[in-house]
């Protein structure tokens, strides 16, 4: 018998009527009318903010509160140790010449990133997520500094922890979280990993759920792969209190995402979803193509997130261009093939619908 005590729990504390979480998709993904939408649906839509500087996520939070008076939230980086040296970018900007040169691309001097400009960021996120009396706050990359923590849950903001290991998921409920989202090595994006190397923490759902559910006492909010009922039933059955979906939203006619990343979902079903750090320094699931193809065995010359992805964007920017999936990054997850290409309100409807043939709540 499913304890349906979390899944309650959990939706009060959302302001939700469904434990369905649509994943923060960055880079314009998670348009106002994506969000919003999830949330009228019963949901909770979230904005992709960590890429976004404080007055444009502002900006965007006001465009969604215009959009619907329900529940909603933000999802932030928290800020990580990097260094990228002159001589890092130079050697960087070699490798991807042949790329740029293939697609008639001017390489464009770009400065480093200094990690200092990146915890000023993040400062000034979180100024405006308190500003604006946003009602969920997530977070990936780790676990905010105690005063953030303080600020946010003052101002009764309600927040969620990204983990994936147990370990991290510890750490999370220590720190005072309100719940965790544990994300599984089906997840599309990148990884969450902070206490352990992307490497040690490759846990499927099936059994990090249950696993991690025995020794925390937060509701836990599975990620990763999870596409219809069937996904959502399984993750509740082995312990979720909800779930978070990303590429399941990717293809909905409210999504940001590109033309070209909504077809590639489902146009090869023979082309999987994997993990690699060409595109943007870090380690991300997304879809294989000819960029991964040829970059792969060069690692040694990506530079550190957020600075590679300012290399590899204009070759991203031409590949869609072009209407290519060549070289463009298209971060999805395991289970893409099952992509649905819905108006947001009709997917959430068939979601609940199909686990509740379980006769599992969700």
């Amino acid at each position: 018998m499913i304890d349906t005590r979390d899944n309650a729990m959990l939706k009060e504390m959302l302001g939700i009527k469904h434990a369905i979480i649509q994943a923060p998709m960055a880079g314009g993904i998670t348009t106002a009318e994506l969000v919003a939408g999830v949330s009228d649906a019963g949901g909770l839509g979230v904005i992709g903010g960590g890429s976004l500087e404080a007055p444009a996520l502002s900006k965007l939070i006001r465009q969604v509160k215009k959009k619907t008076s329900h529940s909603f939230g933000v999802n932030l980086f928290v800020p990580w140790h990097f260094e990228v040296t002159t001589a890092d970018m130079a050697r960087a900007f070699d490798t991807l010449k042949p790329v740029y040169d293939k697609l008639g691309i001017e390489q464009q001097p770009i400065a480093p990133v200094a990690p200092e400009t990146v915890e000023e960021r993040f400062e000034q996120q979180i100024d405006a997520v308190i500003e604006e009396r946003v009602p969920v706050c997530s977070f990936i990359f780790g676990i905010p500094d105690n005063h953030h923590i303080e600020r946010l849950k003052e101002a009764g903001i309600v927040l969620l922890g990204t983990a994936t290991t147990v370990r991290e998921a510890e750490a999370i409920e220590r720190a005072g979280f309100d719940a965790v989202v544990m994300q599984g090595a089906e997840a599309g994006g990148h990884r969450g990993s902070f206490l352990q190397e992307v490497e040690e923490s490759l846990n499927g759902l099936i059994s990090l759920i249950p696993e991690t559910r025995d020794h925390i006492n937060i509701p836990l909010i599975a990620a990763g792969g999870i596409m219809d009922g069937r996904g959502i039933a399984a993750a509740r059955i082995l312990g979720a209190s909800g779930v978070q979906l990303g590429t399941a939203f990717l293809s909905t006619e409210e999504s940001g995402a590109h033309k070209v990343h909504k077809e590639a979902l489902s146009k090869d079903r023979d082309t999987p979803s994997v993990l690699t750090r060409l595109f943007t320094g870090r380690a991300a699931r997304a879809v294989r193509n000819r960029f991964i193809q040829e970059m792969t065995g060069r690692d040694e010359h990506v530079v550190e997130y957020p600075v590679h992805r300012k290399l590899t964007q204009p070759i991203q920017d031409a590949s869609k261009k072009e209407g290519s999936t060549e070289y463009a990054m298209l971060l999805a997850g395991q289970g893409k093939n099952m992509a649905r290409y819905l108006p947001v309100k009709s997917l959430i409807a068939k979601l609940v619908g199909e686990t509740e043939t379980f006769n599992i709540e969700i």
